[in-house]
């Protein structure tokens, strides 16, 4: 049954590329007015997703809804209510960015008198004013992210879809964009964001999918997500990483909660429930002979979360979940151009 809160609504989505099963079966809600963060690492399936709820690709399995509007039968209208902003951008490097919003606008059917104003409001929303008549190949990579989030937002839609919005960005200007992003939401929209960045999601998210393999492996709020691998998270980095296998045991046997191993940080991370056991764990590694080069216990963050569902890191690479890149559609007539490509 439809609910008019939610922006968007996935049941049991399938996808697969050959052999590769690049979603499976994975089941959202996000709630209208929201920031919505799915995290997973590369080929997780998180675009492939995406690129399904924006009407880009036709599930295998499953259904999806956008403000109660079925993606498959539906698609004309969903179009008209998101705007997206891919991994790759769609914009001309030889025109300006002026050029380039007023060209997206047009394709959107503004007037050109329309195209100006918009145009003009969104390069300075962005920051983008002082730059807005060089061309876009002389841009550095944080004004091409900001240029292709103006460009989505064009139609004013009520959902955004940002993929992996500030892959390769400086911390500036990642932190810039999470500014945006928020103002987005507090002006009415829906914000539906891919990420591999813990850090991302846990800062901007009101609710968060850890998606894994295709799977959805965990759903809630970040303090849900935290609070599932226990109340305290303890990280141990050992003097001698031979010693990481006797290390590990004793953790278990002691903590009675497995440890994850970083063997290329020389370091063990897990769940506790009570910070009092490290006293006990340290008298263990002491009679075994393992020396502890640093040993912390904080509470729990998104990394331990990630590494306890699936057992690696966010940002390990992967194969890639299918054989295209989300590109920016700024709009719904762009959407609909681009949509029929595919």
């Amino acid at each position: 049954m439809n609910s008019p809160d939610l922006a968007v609504e996935a049941y049991g989505l399938v996808k697969v590329f050959g052999d590769n099963r690049a979603v499976d079966g994975v089941d959202l809600k996000v709630q209208a007015g929201t920031i919505y963060g799915v995290l997973g690492p590369n080929g997780a399936g998180k675009s492939t997703t995406i690129n399904i709820l924006a009407t880009l690709l036709r599930a295998d399995g499953g259904e999806a809804r956008i403000f109660g509007h079925d993606v498959a039968k539906e698609a004309q209208i969903v179009r008209q209510l998101i705007g997206v902003t891919g991994q790759s951008a769609s914009v001309d490097e030889n025109l300006s960015a002026t050029e380039n919003l007023r060209l997206f606008s047009k394709l959107l059917g503004l007037s050109g008198k329309q195209a100006r104003i918009k145009s003009a409001e969104l390069l300075e929303e962005f920051g983008l004013a002082e730059a807005a008549k060089r061309p876009l190949k002389k841009f550095s990579g944080g004004m091409r992210r900001r240029l292709d989030l103006a460009a989505s937002l064009i139609a004013q839609p009520p959902l955004i879809f940002l993929d992996e919005p500030t892959t390769g960005l400086d911390p500036r200007t990642r932190a810039q964009m999470w500014d945006t992003i928020r103002r987005l939401v507090s002006s009415g929209s829906t914000v539906l964001l891919t990420t591999q960045y813990l850090d991302e999601a846990d800062q901007l998210a009101d609710r968060i999918a850890v998606i894994d393999k295709g799977k959805v492996v965990a759903e809630g709020t970040a303090d849900e997500l935290k609070a599932s691998v226990g109340n305290s998270a303890l990280l141990l980095r050992l003097a001698d990483k031979a010693d990481m296998a006797a290390a590990k045991l004793l953790i278990e046997r002691t903590l009675g909660a497995s440890a994850t191993v970083s063997p290329e940080a020389g370091r063990l991370t897990a769940p506790m429930q009570s910070p009092d056991a490290v006293t006990d764990l340290l008298i263990e590694l002491r009679n075994a002979a393992i020396q502890v080069a640093e040993i912390s216990v904080q509470k729990p963050s998104l990394d331990e979360v990630f590494l306890a569902l699936t057992g690696h890191a966010a940002t390990e690479e992967e194969i890639p979940d299918d054989a295209s890149e989300l590109g920016a559609v700024p709009g719904q007539n762009a959407k609909a151009q681009k949509a029929g490509t595919r």
